[in-house]
């Protein structure tokens, strides 16, 4: 595997904008080019000034070239870790643990196709009470990934040993009557992002298709040891940007003229077209949200922190998270439920309760919504939007009007997750493999990977203090809500709660007039997704919009 040379404090970078050509060997720079890197960064020193830091600018670049020269593994961290807990915050209470139900009247579909999409609880409901094996599933599933895989490129790796052995051990356990969980004997994909040992890890990249990394990622040991069954390793948009990767474009199941949207491209358009009930993605802005959306299924995006991210490729290590794309909320829950919680090789990761009451009246909540930015929508997916309001408003919700924070400069922020990729893959860079990547436009990420280099630490830093601000200003929002309902695109709720890390669950609203699918989003507060979870499974249980898919399949 490639190893990643990562800095492990971001304000090494500072001035090192004019130095991308020292991956030659040889570094030397003049006064002149001291000048003119100047322009890019909006200072103007005097000659006599730069006659001064010249020669502490060299004593930089040869901190620099010694920094490099001790190899980081893939999962350290920088020192500086992100916490998402703003000033004043109180944690809520949460239940701990949950009794799933697992209905005891479900039969084997007459149309045997139409098991692809049953939802979690059926499908335990047959392998509980043997009315089909786990192989019988799992081989169900791994014909269909294998079927649509020409059409729909959502696989990079189907494991068929891996999981025919763990379904043979969860068939020999059941009728053992050691009988793990709901998830026992389920078949899943997971993002390509996740290690799994003796399967490669590419990230959907070209320098990495044949990167294999001996370890397990916490989130895939967690659905092992419930008893979960892998069958694929779906497509990550390269290096966890868009849905193109090495092998071609993800496609929309619903219309495969579109691609899937990224990056857990591949979860969106598997589970989406019954070929996984369920599937792991990430979210660094909007990975989870975006797909969900595009292909029409249910996403949580928990809490920063609240999922492992041990053996997962970084992107931003202060934004990155792990989450579920599944049939609906509930499915979302049961997954989340055991893939979340404290693990000793993240130290993001907190030890807190999770658990929904269900019983709960969901009118007891206090809801706000972002009226402006859902009226200002003109398009099908506005419609939608409005049309959804109402079935919460016969379900006997009636939320107050909010705004987003105002006075912040959100497109700034950017800076944060560039800079901390471009450390992440700082050898990528400077080896010159990142001119392998299959995309190199404006918008590819090799070019966003090459301009984090001109990133300034200080500018960085200046970021993080606004990020600061906004965390107190959205926690002074949600402080008074359970659940925040929000546009998922148009408006600037994606990057915010990225940045701050609040949790929120993107739930099908229907179909545009092109027979796309159209989403809404609820914000949760910071480690309460519970709430979320309990409206939109109630909004599901008086609608229709989670149980369609896509046509042909």
């Amino acid at each position: 595997m490639l190893r990643n040379t990562k800095l492990p404090h971001l304000a090494l970078l500072a001035l090192s904008l004019f130095w991308l050509s020292c991956s030659t060997g040889k570094h030397s720079f003049t006064k002149k080019d001291v000048k003119g890197s100047e322009k890019l960064i909006g200072l103007d020193f005097s000659k006599k000034n730069i006659d001064t830091l010249y020669p502490y600018l060299e004593r930089n670049l040869s901190g620099f070239d010694s920094l490099r020269k001790y190899p980081l593994e893939n999962d350290v961290f920088p020192a500086v870790r992100f916490d998402p807990v703003p000033f004043g915050f109180t944690m809520p209470e949460q239940l701990n643990g949950n009794e799933w139900n697992i209905p005891d009247y479900v039969e084997i579909p007459e149309r045997f196709d139409d098991l692809a999409f049953y939802t979690i609880p059926q499908l335990a409901s047959l392998i509980k009470h043997q009315k089909i094996t786990s192989t019988e599933l799992t081989q169900f599933f791994l014909a269909r990934l294998k079927k649509y895989q020409p059409t729909l490129q959502c696989s990079i790796s189907i494991t068929d040993s891996l999981a025919l052995a763990q379904a043979k051990r969860a068939d020999e356990e059941i009728k053992q009557g050691k009988y793990r969980g709901i998830l026992h004997g389920i078949p899943y994909g997971t993002k390509d992002l996740m290690a799994v040992p003796g399967y490669t890890t590419t990230w959907g990249a070209e320098p990495y298709k044949n990167q294999v990394i001996n370890q397990t990622a916490t989130v895939i040991q967690k659905l092992e040891d419930a008893g979960a069954v892998l069958v694929a390793k779906l497509v990550s948009g390269s290096l966890a940007r868009g849905d193109v990767w090495f092998g071609g474009k993800t496609k929309n199941p619903w219309d495969i003229t579109q691609g899937a949207t990224g990056s857990s491209a591949g979860s969106g358009s598997a589970t989406s077209a019954g070929l996984v009930p369920f599937a792991l993605g990430t979210e660094t802005l909007g990975s989870i949200t975006s797909p969900s959306t595009r292909n029409g299924v249910t996403g949580l995006r928990p809490t920063y922190g609240r999922v492992s991210r041990y053996g997962v490729m970084s992107l931003s290590w202060s934004m990155d998270k792990v989450g579920p794309l599944a049939r609906n909320a509930e499915d979302c829950a049961i997954v989340f439920s055991v893939i979340q919680g404290e693990d000793k090789n993240d130290l993001t990761t907190k030890n807190m309760p999770f658990g929904v009451d269900w019983a709960k009246d969901v009118k007891s909540l206090k809801v706000a919504y972002l009226k402006k930015d859902i009226e200002k929508d003109t398009t099908d997916t506005g419609d939608n939007l409005r049309n959804a309001l109402k079935v919460l408003k016969e379900m006997g919700i009636e939320p107050t009007e909010v705004e987003l924070p105002e006075d912040v400069p959100y497109r700034g922020f950017d800076i944060i997750l560039r800079a901390e990729a471009g450390a992440f893959f700082d050898e990528l860079v400077r080896s010159g493999e990142v001119d392998l990547m299959v995309e190199q436009d404006q918008r590819s990420r090799a070019n966003s990977l090459r301009q984090s280099r001109f990133i300034p630490a200080v500018e960085y830093l200046q970021a993080n203090r606004q990020r600061q601000v906004l965390m107190q200003k959205m926690e002074n929002l949600m402080k008074d809500y359970d659940v925040l309902i929000s546009p998922s695109f148009g408006n600037d709720q994606l990057l915010a709660t990225n940045l701050t890390g609040h949790p929120v669950i993107a739930i099908p609203t229907g179909l545009d007039k092109k027979n796309h699918p159209t989403s809404m989003t609820f914000v949760g507060k910071l480690y309460d997704e519970a709430s979320i979870l309990l409206l939109a499974k109630a909004f599901q249980d008086h609608s229709e919009f989670d149980e369609l898919h896509p046509p042909g399949y």
